[in-house]
């Protein structure tokens, strides 16, 4: 079972928990770009999918004033301000198989999601 850690930086609630298995995921996968101490992942949500809003997640290497970062090791992982609302306590882990490897967000505050899992309301 993948174990998980938040750090909270500053006054600003911790905004997603990042299990082991989806940090050492995002490590691999930064250690294969270019000015990767630089970067982190953020993750955002956006108007958009069949249910309304839906996950984005990309590297990036701005912090603003308002972002929340959660570290795990060596890894950053951010989310903006607006998303916090829609995210906060969300679980991001990483599965790796035949049917259904990738990233996924276990999201609480999401009433519905539509069957492919990348948008909810």
């Amino acid at each position: 079972m993948a174990t998980a850690s938040t750090v909270k930086i500053g006054k600003r609630p911790t905004a997603i928990i990042v299990t082991s298995t989806a940090a050492s995921k995002v490590a691999e996968l930064l250690s294969e770009e270019d000015g990767a101490e630089d970067l982190f992942l953020r993750v955002a949500v956006k108007p958009g999918g069949c249910s309304g809003f839906s996950y984005d997640m990309y590297f990036d290497s701005e912090v603003a004033s308002d972002d929340v970062i959660s570290e795990i090791g060596s890894v950053r992982v951010v989310v903006d301000s607006a998303s916090l609302e829609h995210i906060k306590g969300a679980t991001l882990d990483y599965k790796d198989g035949l049917q259904g490897a990738g990233f996924h967000i276990t999201n609480p505050n999401a009433s519905r999601t539509c069957g492919c899992g990348s948008s909810f309301s």
